[in-house]
């Protein structure tokens, strides 16, 4: 059989890769080093030379999109049908464990899915009922509180309080909302990776089953897997079976959120005969963004150890950019945009990068002020919009009785005349009952334990709900939507709004029916009927953190967020200590170097042209602060960068640095320098941060601390200089 189309065009660690005999394996791949053309083709490889059968092969991704974007590689490239093969994210693939196994699980047949927001509302009503003050125990952080231990794969009856009453109260509320989900059939997503993690423990014969069955286990972007991931990855791989791992640990920067930048260190120790292969080869970035990213990276200690290089050529050096402040360096940064657009290169190939989303505001100012189009990425997904959860609920509610979550989003949306007094003995009785929220409601209705006109309101609520269920039965999908949004006064309540806002939202609920009109259930999802498959889709989708392709317009995000992708030109910008490495970062190693870590993968996603802003002077949380330029410059070799610096005479902590500087650009504008102290007669003190004209019509831009930015004719303002 002819496979040479499978390594055809690869470099030869590449094809050492894909071609590898069947073990347990590491593939070290650095930024752009074409790791996924890697995973597909190596998947590819094992159907057609190594006759594994589809249903042999379980392959692992972090989002949606990159399982989506595997599947479509794989099929592309595989003459054989591959709709036998799981594919899909840790949550997708537990979801389907759990879906399959529901009884073993310990779950009612439609559990749902719940997303962050509604397990916050949950956990919030939890410290009500029991009478906890929310000020000490804030939701969201008792939310962070019960994830993080079920990444860890304990249980509330797993933990110790000792002697501590605070731990002791989180973990009564942690009991309390295991209770209350287990209850009304709900799994949040630290759940869905928990439970299933259990089901494989607590089965053996199921485990055995999945053993078997998965020949090869295939892992992208190892480095984010946290201890749970890790446990269950290795749980469903023995000795008969094998686990390849792709990843990079010099991009792992989600130490915040539980990834453990060790598993791959683990899967070396613990793995039978594990194989390493690096791939270095860039295709991405030019030389000189690779040198000095390799030069910032091998600060970190305890790293495997590759060095990124390209065939191509050295491009532009890196450029340094010292403003004066945060006002200088956004209009650096704009200037630098009007001049790639002049060029009639695409806006969206453009970047800023910046370590906090606080810093985006300046940026968007000047961007509306010039005209320039902009797009935040990581906005709102379409599922997590208001108007569409609210429509979910709805389905959820009706698909489950049980839903608490639903059942709260829902009961008064839109108004109904049930006020908090009715809520809290609808919520006072499930607690002493042991009942949910909807089987308390049936209870007080019943009993006649609520006023008059408090019975016929939620009396009328549970009747909707029970007559959409009656009304439903034999539509389809997107009809079964279209009565739900008509009937239960959603699409009336969102129209009432009025304006530009009530129009988005009427539209985003039409795209929802038309959503559920084209929405197939996936041929691994067979054995679930349209709407729980649906109910599905629509909240896994919501955690997911991709957002959605480009329009031409310059590209706004975190550092965090820019992993994965590529721009021709991207800014670096805020680079300075105290924000970029933050100053809690300085006095700990470890978050030192997850710090270096996101700064290495920020400068690895310019292609040809990377620009690394730091000021002097930022104005945070109300006061002035003065930084020193970042250590992470100070760190990047000569040789492949240039400084870029308006004339001034601050000082910085690095000495190397600043004698750097001193070969710097300078200009001199009219007689002022651009960032010159001066003082107005009427706007007290400021600094020059921008110019334009010349002679009798020049301008100054001045920022004054106490009214924000003017522009001023230079002739007439009268500036003093300070």
């Amino acid at each position: 059989m002819d496979v040479s189309y499978l390594i055809d065009g690869l470099n030869d660690f590449q094809r050492a890769a894909v071609s590898a005999p069947e073990q347990n394996m590491l593939v070290l791949a650095g930024a752009g080093s074409g790791k996924t053309r890697v995973l597909t083709h190596r998947i590819a490889w094992l159907l057609e030379v190594e006759h594994i059968p589809t249903y042999g092969i379980l392959a692992v991704t972090f989002t949606n999109k990159a399982a989506k974007e595997m599947r479509a590689r794989i099929s592309s490239i595989c003459p054989q049908k591959i709709s036998g093969m799981w594919i899909g994210t840790f949550h997708g693939i537990a979801h389907r464990l759990l879906r399959l196994h529901f009884q073993e699980a310990n779950l009612p047949e439609h559990f749902q899915i719940i997303d962050s927001d509604d397990q916050q509302k949950m956990i919030k009503r939890i410290i009500k009922v029991l009478n906890l003050d929310d000020k000490y125990y804030p939701s969201k952080e008792l939310q962070w509180y019960i994830n993080d231990k079920k990444d860890e794969g304990l249980r509330a009856k797993h933990i110790d309080a000792g002697y501590s009453l605070q731990e002791k109260q989180r973990l009564q509320i942690y009991k309390a909302y295991e209770d209350a989900c287990q209850l009304a059939g709900l799994v949040d997503f630290s759940e869905l990776l928990l439970r299933t993690h259990e089901l494989l423990l607590t089965h053996p014969s199921l485990l055995k089953h999945y053993q078997q069955r998965f020949k090869h286990v295939l892992v992208d972007e190892f480095q984010d897997t946290n201890k749970l991931q890790y446990a269950w990855l290795t749980l469903l791989t023995d000795a008969d079976n094998f686990l390849t791992i792709v990843g990079d640990d010099d991009q792992s920067i989600y130490g915040w959120r539980g990834a453990d930048i060790e598993n791959i260190q683990r899967f070396l120790k613990e793995k039978k005969n594990p194989v390493t292969i690096l791939l270095e080869q860039n295709y991405r970035s030019t030389g000189h963004i690779l040198n000095a990213s390799n030069q910032l990276i091998k600060n970190n200690s305890d790293r495997l150890g590759k060095e990124l290089w390209t065939s191509g050529e050295d491009g532009e050096r890196i450029a340094i950019y010292n403003a004066f402040n945060e006002y200088d360096e956004t209009r650096y940064v704009i200037t630098q945009i009007k001049k790639w657009e002049r060029e009639n290169k695409k806006l969206c190939d453009c970047a800023i990068l910046y370590r906090s989303n606080a810093q985006s505001r300046l940026f968007e100012e000047q961007l509306m002020a010039n005209q320039i189009p902009y797009h935040i990425y990581g906005g709102q997904r379409f599922f997590d919009r208001l108007e569409i959860k609210d429509s979910i609920a709805y389905l959820r509610l009706m698909n489950n009785h049980q839903d608490d979550a639903a059942f709260e989003r829902v009961i008064n949306k839109p108004k109904r005349k049930i006020g908090n007094t009715t809520l809290d003995k609808i919520r006072i009785c499930a607690r002493d009952q042991g009942y949910t929220l909807w089987h308390a409601s049936h209870y007080l209705i019943e009993n006649k334990l609520l006023s008059a006109g408090a019975t016929r309101s939620l009396g009328a609520f549970v009747d909707l709900i029970n007559r959409f269920k009656e009304e439903t039965t034999e539509l389809p999908l997107f009809q079964l939507l279209d009565h739900i949004i008509n009937h239960s006064g959603l699409k009336e309540m969102f129209a009432n709004e009025k304006g530009e806002k009530s129009r988005s939202r009427i539209e985003n609920l039409e795209e929802l029916i038309s959503a559920s009109k084209s929405f197939t259930i996936p041929e691994e999802e067979q054995d679930m009927d349209e709407l729980t498959a649906f109910l599905a889709y629509a909240a896994l989708e919501s955690g997911d953190n991709q957002a959605d392709e480009f329009s031409d317009a310059v590209q706004l995000m975190t550092m965090h967020s820019a992993k994965g992708l590529e721009f021709a030109q991207v800014f670096m910008v805020g680079v300075e200590e105290g924000m970029f490495p933050s100053q809690r970062s300085t006095e700990d190693p470890t978050r030192l170097a997850e710090e270096r870590r996101l700064c290495y993968v920020g400068m690895t996603r310019a292609m040809q042209k990377l620009t690394i802003c730091h000021a002097d002077s930022r104005r945070l949380y109300g006061q002035e602060k003065f930084h020193s330029v970042s250590r992470f410059i100070a760190e990047l070799p000569e040789q492949d960068i240039q400084f870029i610096r308006i004339k001034t005479q601050t000082k910085h902590n690095y000495p190397s640095i600043e004698k750097r500087f001193s070969n710097a650009i300078s200009q001199d504008v009219l007689g002022f320098e651009l960032g010159q102290q001066v003082k107005h007669v009427k706007f007290g003190e400021g600094t020059i941060i921008g110019q334009e004209g010349s002679g009798e019509n020049s301008r100054l831009q001045v920022h004054f601390s106490d009214v924000g930015s003017k522009w001023l004719m230079t002739a007439y303002a009268k500036l003093e200089r300070v």
